[in-house]
């Protein structure tokens, strides 16, 4: 159990954080939840002791340990991924290093009979038993399989850190950290740069992690998946809620109106009592009695509403002008970087008024997709284009980053307005929570949900009849994700998202695209129809399947055919062959362990890296065959 105990911070006039007291029990998962600037952060940087607060203590058990993944992480750099993540058992390593070195010195010593001989046998015994207690012998296997569920390729392995961007490092961090297996996992954003494959395989993770976690997220359907409870951080105050994310909203509304109700009950208690004060002070015999009422009066305790923070943009796109029946097309579109093919002969088009998701694994060519029809990337071979008359907008997952950071804000609309729009640009501004001195601030000074605010104000300031918004939800706060949400639905134009946010593209759009294998693979449905169709309770499963190349047809929604059938009930029939000669291995590795001085053997170690091996294939293999009997039916 961790507690937070009055917690105060305060900078300049502005109290963050507002004594604030939190418990955190064995099994809890808790869902941190609050507008950009809340506090959040500065809360989880106080639980994992890398900030101190001005008044107030943590309390941590003896022995706790704490992983904070935090939205500012930097990999050392020279380490391949697969060593760098390894990284992640250093007591394994250094207990390895520790076993081999007694190894040696048992092989060269002759004083059987010694006190020091004696130790060493200890030792080894005692290295080697901490050795089994922390899974010493599957620590690759299991490195290996977190960065696939992570998203990483068996290629990526040998890759260098240095090769991949911030998002991809973030991966190796947290792949690190779930590897360590902490008592108390404090994730900030996790999903931020995950995919949604990547996200469906965290939320397994941290369903099965025995250990208390802490989440920072503004994906409402991933903390409804892995929270048991919410906190909610509100103008220096910590609320708590037994449910997870939307059960609190329901239960944080409930409250509120309660206390309202309970609140405005009071006042006309009250507002009774001061008028028979009034009547009794107005008579001598009754003034004592009168006093008497007032003095008790005074001694009851108010009820106040809770402050709450209810600000929230306003977004609304101006009518867009018509366009030509095609908004955007590509016929037999490749596009390469030198020999690393991203997109192979594909078409695409997207007519007039359509909703469309791009979805799937992260440099699968979403984005890259999303440039090439916008003009910003040239193909490598075939056609992109936009259509007649198209009036684009377009917003980058990395947009609110373009903004010039000398510039203020005004300055930076007036950058981006017509001479037409000079005039509202203050107006606008403030529909984006920009108000009075504000608008002179430095872009530089702005957070990143500040930022993405202000580039959204930008995409106002033209008329636009076709919108391409990639990954336009990362900075943004709950609130700001529903405006924004909803102003896309009453936008009257034609739009293309790409996305993992589940919640967002949520009856949002009419079909969804999902590229994977360098192939766009369409579905006339929005991101809930595209998941129930593929089954994706484990978007993993999917990779197999693929993989394995005996239900693409499968996945597109076709019947197997008879040829197919007998593919996949052969395949049954050597799994179950492959998985009864596994488990019979396993099965006499198991009974050699189990002899008294099995780790003492120069042999143990390759028998236990054997045992680990056949574990790992065993359940690959398992896998595989419930795959091929599910599709079977």
């Amino acid at each position: 159990m961790l507690s937070l105990n009055n917690i105060y911070i305060q900078y300049g006039n502005r109290i963050l954080l507002d004594y604030v007291s939190v418990v955190i029990k064995p099994g809890e998962r808790v869902g941190l939840v609050g507008r950009n600037g809340a506090g959040k952060s500065t809360l989880l940087k106080v639980i994992a002791g890398e900030m101190s607060p001005h008044e107030g203590n943590v309390v941590v058990p003896n022995h706790f340990t704490i992983g904070y993944l935090h939205q500012d992480m930097l990999l050392p750099k020279g380490k391949t991924v697969l060593d760098e993540t390894m990284t992640a058992f250093s007591e394994v390593l250094e207990l390895e290093k520790r076993l081999r070195h007694i190894e040696q010195e048992l092989t060269v010593r002759e004083d059987y009979e010694s006190d020091e001989y004696a130790q060493l046998i200890e030792d080894m015994g005692d290295v080697t038993d901490r050795l089994h207690h922390l899974g010493g012998h599957t620590t690759q296997a299991d490195a290996e399989k977190v960065l696939a569920g992570l998203g990483f390729k068996p290629s990526d392995m040998p890759r260098l850190t240095d090769e991949f961007s911030g998002g991809w490092q973030m991966r190796i961090e947290l792949a690190k950290m779930l590897l360590r297996e902490p008592d108390l996992l404090l994730l900030d954003e996790p999903t931020n740069h995950l995919d949604i494959e990547s996200i469906l395989w965290l939320e397994d993770f941290l369903n099965s992690y025995q250990g208390m976690a802490v989440v920072i997220s503004h994906d409402k359907r991933f903390l409804d998946n892995v929270t048991n409870r919410t906190a909610e951080v509100v103008l220096g105050k910590v609320h708590d809620y037994k449910a997870a994310y939307s059960r609190y909203v329901e239960l944080s509304q409930e409250r509120r109106e309660q206390m309202s109700a309970a609140a405005e009950n009071q006042q006309r208690v009250i507002a009774d009592k001061e008028r028979t004060i009034a009547r009794f002070m107005a008579k001598a015999s009754k003034t004592k009695m009168a006093q008497s009422m007032q003095k008790q009066l005074d001694k009851l305790e108010r009820i106040e509403i809770d402050d709450t923070d209810t600000t929230s943009m306003i977004i609304r796109f101006p009518p867009p002008p018509r366009s030509g029946e095609v908004a955007a097309k590509a016929d037999h579109m490749t596009k390469k970087y030198g020999s690393n093919t991203i997109l192979d002969n594909v078409d695409f088009n997207i007519l007039r008024g359509e909703r469309v998701a791009f979805v799937g694994q992260n440099g699968q060519g979403k984005t890259t997709l999303a440039k090439i029809i916008c003009g910003m990337e040239p193909a490598t071979s075939g056609e992109a284009s936009l259509g007649y008359n198209i009036h684009l907008g377009y917003y980058a997952q990395n947009q609110a980053e373009t903004l010039d950071p000398k510039l203020t804000l005004i300055e930076t609309m007036e950058k981006y307005a017509p001479p037409e729009m000079r005039t509202k640009l203050r107006s606008i501004l403030g529909a984006f929570l920009f108000s009075g001195q504000d608008v002179d601030k430095k872009v530089v000074a702005l957070s990143g949900g500040e930022r993405a605010r202000l580039a959204l104000a930008c995409m106002l300031l033209r008329p636009i009849n076709f919108l391409v918004l990639d990954e336009p939800t990362n900075h943004l706060d709950m609130t700001s994700k529903e405006v924004l949400k909803q102003a896309l639905i009453d936008f009257e134009g034609t739009l293309l998202v790409v996305s993992h946010d589940r919640e967002f593209l949520s009856d949002l759009t009419q079909r969804t695209i999902e590229f994977r294998d360098h192939k766009l693979i369409e579905y006339l449905g929005d991101i809930n129809y595209f998941l129930d169709k593929r089954k994706l309770d484990n978007m993993r499963d999917v990779e197999m399947r693929t993989v394995n190349g005996a239900t693409n047809g499968a996945a597109k929604g076709k019947e197997l055919n008879a040829e197919e059938k007998k593919a996949l009930q052969r395949n049954v029939q050597k799994s179950e062959k492959r998985i009864a000669e596994l488990e019979q291995e396993i099965k006499g590795i198991e009974s050699k362990m189990e002899a008294a001085d099995f780790y003492m053997k120069p042999e143990a170690d390759a028998v236990m890296k054997k045992y680990a091996d056949l574990k790992a294939e065993l359940q690959k293999e398992y896998a595989s065959w419930e795959l091929a009997v599910e599709q079977i039916g």
